[in-house]
């Protein structure tokens, strides 16, 4: 819990951006596993699929070991290999960018919109016809809803299916999000969508993904590759190997699975994902109301999309000097307020593998980066907490 200092109700005790909400219905899970006959490979993760697939309204749902796992699981599924393009928003962690890397292809970036921080969809288009001229055209777009806001999945949906390129949601920030009354994560306008249960994400198995998919294809390749490549199915073993002991190796998978501590963490946790949403549009329309009229930009949403408000980001004027001032004196009051992201294609490892033409295609995401700073938002942070993160904000913007 952020709670004010008792002998300074004006300032808060070390609040971070983000934070897990766990009770006792958690820990009984948990326990309930920890007890059982099965840690790993058993009945919970099934559970959990079936279960989170019904949230997001996909036919299929597969448990991973993270959304970086996720994301190459993806990669690899859709046959990404040498010679083969993913485009990507450069205002990311840099893992939805490095599944391609990992699975030998080129990684392009496409610029951002102002106020969303989004890739900027109008400017995909424009580069797709370019791409298409060229005899270049990606085989993914990997877009992110970025701080829980969902792209425009319905208008990329229709580039998709002009180009013909595959697309990869990378939903980290974003269970619980929703488009137009479409849950994100129902693959309507997708191949696959990926998300996150890291610790601060909106709910939480400690580490731990999920990918859905409505391609009973797709779905069976992401539940082999998980785990090695691996198949115990009697169709793909020869004659003399069908016993159930045996088994076939069919591809070049990885060890990514989820255990079953996790997973019934995950159940307990889906079940509180409604109110956790709830809860943090609460404090997003809170920390609106009170900035609002301060020199700075607040997020803006997509049309028709309801946020799932993982991050709170805010633009403040003046540049870089000025927001990282902003940074050191809210931490110095207890408020460890953080920035999303550095722009991928700026990191030091990007420069080094990735074509000068796309580490400078972004002027966008570099001025939001110089500009931008995530405020505390999760479940528990009560309205006199976010109060006091105003008021220091706004006490900072004025020095």
């Amino acid at each position: 819990m952020c709670t004010p200092d008792s002998k300074n109700p004006n300032k808060l005790i070390s609040t971070p951006y983000s934070k897990p909400c766990l009770d006792e219905q958690d820990i009984r899970a948990v326990t309930r596993v920890l007890r059982g006959t099965f840690l790993t490979q058993g009945p919970e993760i099934e559970k959990f699929e079936k279960e989170f697939a019904k949230f997001c309204g996909a036919k299929y749902a597969v448990a991973c070991s993270s959304a970086t796992a996720g994301l190459h699981l993806s990669a690899m599924v859709l046959g990404m290999g040498p010679g083969d393009l993913w485009w990507t928003s450069p205002n990311t962690f840099c893992a939805t960018a490095d599944a391609a890397l990992r699975c030998g292809s080129d990684v392009d970036f496409v610029d951002i919109e102002w106020g969303t921080y989004n890739m900027d969809l109008a400017l995909l288009e424009d580069r797709l016809k370019k791409a298409a001229r060229r005899g270049r055209l990606p085989k993914v777009v990997a877009p992110v809803h970025f701080a829980g806001n969902p792209v425009d999945l319905e208008f990329l949906g229709t580039l998709r299916r002009k180009f013909g390129f595959k697309v990869v949601e990378d939903a980290a920030h974003a269970t619980g999000a929703s488009l137009r009354g479409e849950p994100i994560g129902s693959c309507r306008w997708s191949d696959l969508c990926v998300f996150s249960f890291h610790a601060v994400k909106i709910i939480t198995t400690g580490e731990g993904g999920m990918v859905t998919t409505n391609s009973p294809e797709l779905y069976k390749k992401l539940c082999r590759v998980r785990t090695h490549g691996i198949t115990r199915d009697p169709k793909h073993r020869s004659r003399g190997r069908r016993h159930p002991w045996y088994y076939e190796k069919l591809d070049l998978g990885d060890h990514y699975r989820m255990t079953d501590i996790q997973a019934a963490l995950g159940r307990s946790q889906l079940k509180k994902a409604p109110r956790f949403q709830k809860e943090r549009a609460k404090i997003a329309e809170d920390y609106s109301t009170r900035l609002a009229g301060l020199p700075l930009e607040l997020p803006q949403l997509t049309p028709g999309a309801k946020s799932a408000w993982h991050l709170y980001p805010v633009v403040v004027f003046g540049g870089q000097g000025k927001r990282d001032q902003i940074l050191r004196q809210l931490r110095t009051k207890g408020i460890f307020a953080n920035l999303h992201y550095m722009p991928v294609p700026s990191l030091r490892f990007y420069r080094r593998v990735a074509s000068k033409a796309a580490t400078d295609s972004c002027p966008i995401a570099k001025k939001y980066a110089e500009r931008a700073l995530s405020l505390p938002i999760f479940p528990g942070l009560k309205a006199k907490s976010s109060r006091i993160v105003s008021q220091y904000l706004a006490k900072s913007l004025r020095s």
